[in-house]
């Protein structure tokens, strides 16, 4: 059969199958009211579709660790490509944002409806409404947004606002946008009349050197004396501070071995405390110069009133204390904000003290 003729009796075909695609085939029936309502279990930002029930944070806790650690890790510190959950506070702006409940994430409803239908991986709709409170509250508590005793229901699910609510905006574009790509297009004389106005020069973008050179140009190669090369080197150390001076002997004495280890431990930690250059405060506070400083001194951070309690006492983070309040926190200090249930190994203990020592004040 010619091409011509394959075409002819494919157009005849689709042709006469168009009207009997477009009739009823006479299958089904419209669904009932109930049946579209057993469907209809999302959970709206105003509380709409949440069930009777509640959980409180200790409670959550001990579900988080049974059906969510694996993944997401003690702390919602996440595990491996597992997300985090806890944490990233004032990191939307960075070039690595940390997109968590607590940073992120617009409306609480959409924590719960997502746990309640979708969680745990492989076993979703094993959680009950009120484990799905109680982990939802666990959450809220590891993200610094609730103290220990919250208890979350359905009564004052919508009174919890999450930080990041204001960061979200209807999605106007059928109206803002839209319209500049739906017209005629211009194909002539569309910009207009050109005009320059300004040079790079002019706006003080193009940068210089002192001495009105281009930026970047390098003086030429000399060879120097020993001396002389040594010499900014010995300049520099001289500015060192004391206390910068005991900082990097301590550091210079710690086993690289052990800070390799404990910075790999404090993978568990990093999701609401920072270290190095730029830290910040998070859900907890920064941690430089943690070790051997005075408990609840971090400039900027609001502490739990135990802490408060135990600072105004005295309390120094040598790494005696470090090494109890790490092994178990909540037996440590009763009350503490810190939910993670600590380190069990007195290995990885050391090893992430001899870390944090690596980073003054």
């Amino acid at each position: 059969m010619s091409k011509s003729l394959k075409l002819l009796a494919c157009t005849v075909a689709l042709t006469a199958a168009t009207p009997l695609m477009a009739e009823k085939t006479g299958l089904g029936r419209p669904a009932l009211p109930e049946e579209v309502a057993a469907w209809d279990v999302a959970v709206l930002p105003d509380g709409t579709g949440l069930p009777e029930g509640s959980g409180d944070v200790f409670t959550g806790d001990e579900v988080f660790a049974e059906k969510c650690a694996s993944c997401h890790g003690d702390f919602a510190e996440g595990i491996d490509n597992w997300p985090v959950l806890a944490g990233g506070q004032n990191s939307l702006t960075n070039r690595r944002p940390v997109k968590t409940v607590g940073s992120y994430w617009p409306y609480l409803s959409t924590v719960w409806d997502y746990i309640h239908r979708s969680m745990p991986f492989g076993a979703a709709q094993t959680v009950t409404a009120d484990e799905a409170y109680a982990i939802t509250a666990f959450i809220l508590y590891s993200n610094g947004l609730v103290e220990d005793d919250f208890v979350l229901s359905k009564e004052n699910f919508t009174e919890v606002r999450l930080p990041n609510e204001g960061g979200f905006r209807p999605d106007d574009r059928a109206e803002a946008e839209y319209p500049l790509f739906t017209g005629e297009p211009c194909m002539a004389d569309c910009a207009g009349d050109l005009k320059i106005t300004k040079r790079a020069v002019d706006l003080n973008v193009t940068p210089e050197d002192p001495d009105g050179k281009p930026a970047g140009t390098l003086p030429p190669l000399t060879l120097a004396a020993a001396g002389d090369v040594a010499a900014p080197a010995e300049e520099a150390a001289a500015e060192v501070a004391p206390a910068e001076e005991a900082v990097a002997t301590e550091t210079a004495a710690a086993d690289p071995a052990l800070v390799e280890a404990g910075e790999k431990v404090f993978k568990k930690c990093k999701a609401c405390h920072k270290v190095g250059d730029g830290a910040k405060n998070a859900t907890g506070p920064m941690l430089n110069g943690i070790v051997g400083k005075a408990a609840g001194a971090v400039d900027g951070f609001k502490y739990s009133k135990p802490m408060q309690a135990a600072a105004e006492g005295g309390l120094v983070w040598s790494h005696e204390a470090l090494a109890e309040f790490l092994a178990n926190p909540k037996g440590y200090m009763k009350g503490t904000k810190m939910s993670f249930a600590g380190l069990k190994k007195a290995e990885e203990i050391d090893a992430v003290i001899a870390y944090l020592g690596t980073f003054g004040g």
